[in-house]
């Protein structure tokens, strides 16, 4: 197979054809981008494999670009960027090589190597081709030519994830391969080769000398997969999730007493994860990338407390009271140990948890502004992912049961898209603030100010007060004078 056509659409590689000639170096293009090329996937990252020296090679073809290279040298690598916008490529060079090693340690031994060198270090058949992009001294009959040696283009076809030698080589040399090869299998809806799944099984205790943050990147990958459940399942049954995430194993499991049982939470977390994951084809909603992950991990955490706070009632079977709250508190400690950021995104997530039962409550069809205003000030710009998550949630297998859910949810948001076109309360801030209360009484900073702040805030969210001065500070002065307090000329 020929790619000749398809490469030269992009006159990078033309270049890079050109430099490497002159300077009497094979150069190829290798791994993702040769996969997603075949499989017709966008791909703006270019890994090219030269034997010589890749750094060389690299610095010819960012003169000839007119684009500055990064080079290091400790790696033998380089990279440079050309193009702009969306039309900008991200090109990594790099000499042939073969890696072995130690079984205590995660780096290798990187030695020079020949092509066949570095597709056999190579983690997946299907990572492994490689597209020649030498001319040969004037001849384009080598130029565009697919190099296969492990028939990754027959697997691409076959939907089926494999390493190239020895499983069992490729996962002891590299533990992270076998996230990335569930990561992969998640991504692209492939199956994994059993001898391939069943050597992750064997060696799955040693994806624990792999560093957190290299785990919690494939990790993050395949919970923004099309269906993450998949990836999910794959790492439950492998061995893997127990020693990356235990918490959320914890959840996995029924127990029944006189007869009354409780669904299986871990199912239940994975299918809100799937909703969340699968609400844009369905309501045509349009994603901000940005955001997506927090959602989904708030998804998968939404009820990560319900085993510790399971408890079993006579009268109304299974209980989880409080497992928001708790879960909530959980969210900053597990955030930590994923060496995830302890950001605003950590807090959007805790935010969702904790708040992630409220809107079910509203439901009701007698339910109050002040309920609705207290949930609007909670939620405040967050309220889109809260409402998205609480109809994830929604995992019942009774289809009318699931679409009187929905329909209640509507009015509910409804109901608020009204109340705050009037009242405006989203993240809203009282108009009398500390700085005025104490300069209307002749307080300093103390309790009683934010007493006062406190009954004030609560007077507006029940609808007793509008948040308006003309009507916020005649209250405060009655409140002021409840407490002994006068006015200040």
């Amino acid at each position: 197979m020929n790619f000749s056509e398809t490469l030269h659409k992009n006159p990078v590689f033309d270049t890079i054809a050109r430099e490497a000639d002159a300077l009497g170096l094979r150069a190829y293009v290798i791994g993702g981008f040769v996969r997603d090329l075949v499989l017709g996937r966008p791909s703006k990252d270019i890994d090219i494999v030269c034997i010589g020296s890749g750094i060389e090679l690299a610095e010819a073809v960012g003169k000839a670009l007119r684009t500055n290279v990064s080079v290091f040298p400790n790696f033998g690598t380089a990279m440079l960027k050309t193009g702009q916008d969306e039309d900008a490529w991200e090109v990594e060079f790099v000499g042939a090589r073969k890696e072995s090693y130690r079984s205590e340690s995660r780096k290798p031994i990187v030695e020079d190597g020949t092509l066949e060198d570095d597709q056999n270090r190579r983690d997946f058949t299907i990572n492994a081709m490689g597209i020649s992009l030498s001319r040969q001294g004037g001849s384009v009959a080598d130029f565009g030519e697919l190099l296969d040696p492990f028939d990754g283009l027959k697997d691409i076809k076959r939907k089926l994830i494999r390493t190239p030698l020895n499983p069992d080589i490729t996962f002891s040399d590299d533990p992270l391969r076998m996230m990335r090869a569930i990561r992969f299998a998640s991504q692209l809806s492939f199956d994994i080769e059993p001898d391939t799944f069943d050597a992750i099984i064997r060696m799955s205790d040693r994806i624990t000398i792999v560093s957190r943050e290299r785990v919690t990147d494939e990790l993050n990958k395949i919970i923004l997969s099309p269906t993450p459940s998949y990836g999910f399942k794959l790492l439950y049954h492998a061995g893997l999730l127990e020693r990356i995430f235990p918490e959320l194993i914890a959840l996995k499991g029924v127990e029944t007493i006189e007869g009354k049982g409780h669904k299986d939470n871990f199912y239940h977390t994975l299918q809100v994860l799937d909703n969340v994951a699968n609400r844009a084809k369905s309501t045509h909603e349009i994603i901000d990338p940005e955001n997506e992950l927090w959602l989904r991990w708030a998804a998968l955490l939404h009820d990560i407390a319900k085993p510790a706070t399971k408890r079993f009632d006579p009268k109304v079977g299974w209980t989880f009271h409080g497992h928001e709250d708790l879960g909530a508190r959980w969210v900053p400690g597990i955030f930590r140990t994923m060496k995830l950021p302890l950001n605003e995104h950590m807090r959007f997530v805790q935010k969702l948890v904790r708040l992630h039962l409220r809107p079910i409550a509203l439901t009701k069809e007698q339910i109050t502004d002040s309920a609705l205003r207290r949930l609007l000030f909670d939620a405040g710009d967050d309220l889109e992912g809260l409402m998205a998550l609480c109809r994830a949630d929604i995992t019942s297998k009774n289809y009318e049961r699931v679409q009187k859910h929905l329909r209640n949810f509507d009015r509910v948001e409804q109901k608020l898209h009204d109340l705050e076109e009037r009242d405006k309360l989203r993240n809203f801030q009282p108009v009398i603030t500390g700085e005025l209360i104490m300069e209307t009484f002749g307080l300093t900073p103390s309790k009683e100010v934010g007493d006062l702040k406190t009954v004030l805030r609560e007077a507006i969210l029940d609808g007793i007060i509008p948040n308006s001065f003309d009507t916020a500070y005649p209250f405060l002065l009655e409140e002021g004078r409840k407490r002994g307090l006068t006015k200040k000329v």
